[in-house]
């Protein structure tokens, strides 16, 4: 075996932003292998030593052959959309053993091969949706799991500028391994036991950042931002309590931490489709424009189905999906969410 060989690696799967910011963060403690099923662009990386238009660490390596990547990663962080996730475990379950540790940065749903026409014309429930991580625990032997939850802007990191991020697991040693490999200076690594209360945080503050960047579109300011970040975070816990997780999930930073920094940022691509929204763009023109998928757009349908079974009162989920997917008048749902009957100012501790 060559001296390359032997080295120890930490695989990521995914060179899009995220992917790649993941990448260099790991390549501070240690050797990376990048993988793309794309050749070209393996060769790009591998030769220029950058993507994204940023430059990467020399400890960071590009492959597209899978077999290379779970021979010689242990540790490997899955980043690629949610509506590809089990496409790609489906492929890489057959290569991985037991011993692998996978952690995950994708934050949506999967919709058990629902399509896009199922989802708009039919009801779901709860046996037809998944986190990732359950995705991975369906499609591989592995059981030592984890995610990455925020607040992690992929521009911020890339960088260099501090943060910090959660990574939940039922196990301690996948936390413990995700430390060993992420923390740095510049970012500091929590960890939970509750993974179903981090992933939900992850995926259900998109939806507020959507909303958020509407407002900002519109013209309108930090009042009326506040308030729905506010009842947003509300949504979210009811939302996650119908989904088994605690609500102390959303009250850290996976919660309301990413939810801040996402609803607030033109570097989150779920305010700036937001954003767009409210200048008067179409979604059909903004999703065809945009170089990386707005999570927040398909997981607001998923959201908004669910919420009709569980039968939650959740307004801004229901008002944002009628803008979002039925072309409903902004101003109008605005002056709807303004005089909505809410009972009380706090009524999500309990």
């Amino acid at each position: 075996m060559s001296q390359r060989n032997q080295k120890a690696y930490v695989g990521v799967i995914g060179a899009g932003s995220f992917g790649t910011a993941i990448a260099n963060l790991l390549a501070i403690n240690g050797q990376v292998l990048l993988f793309s099923r794309k050749a070209e662009l393996v060769q790009k990386i591998n030769r220029e030593h950058r993507n994204f238009g940023v430059d990467l660490s020399m400890n960071i390596r590009a492959t597209s052959d899978i077999t290379e990547l779970t021979q010689l990663c242990h540790l490997i962080y899955p980043i690629v959309p949610s509506d590809g996730f089990r496409a790609m475990m489906r492929s890489l379950g057959p290569h991985l053993k037991p011993h692998h540790f996978l952690i995950h940065g994708t934050k949506g749903f999967d919709l058990h091969g629902l399509t896009n026409d199922d989802l708009e014309h039919n009801k779901i429930n709860p046996s037809e949706v998944s986190t990732m991580s359950q995705v991975i625990a369906q499609e591989s032997i592995v059981r030592r799991i984890g995610c990455l939850s925020g607040p992690n802007l992929a521009r911020e990191i890339m960088e260099g500028q501090p943060t910090a991020t959660v990574i939940g697991s039922k196990f301690d040693e996948v936390i413990d391994m995700g430390k060993k490999t992420l923390k740095s200076d510049t970012f500091h690594v929590f960890g939970t036991q509750d993974i179903i209360g981090a992933e939900l945080a992850g995926a259900l503050k998109n939806i507020i950042a959507i909303g958020s960047g509407i407002l900002r579109g519109r013209g309108l300011g930090k009042n009326i931002q506040a308030m729905l970040i506010t009842r947003g975070l509300s949504e979210m816990v009811a939302f996650g309590k119908a989904f088994g997780a605690e609500n102390t999930a959303f009250f850290g930073t996976a919660g309301i931490g990413d939810l801040v920094a996402t609803a607030t940022s033109k570097d989150s691509r779920n305010f700036t489709f937001g954003y767009r929204l409210g200048q008067g763009e179409s979604r059909q023109d903004i999703v065809a424009s945009m170089v990386e998928l707005a999570e927040g757009v398909r997981t607001l349908q998923v959201t908004h189905k669910l919420a009709l079974h569980f039968r939650l009162r959740l307004p801004i989920t229901r008002m944002l999906h009628q803008v979002v997917f039925d072309a409903y008048n902004i101003d109008e749902a605005i002056r709807y969410l303004i005089n909505y009957p809410y009972d009380v100012d706090v009524d999500f501790l309990d």
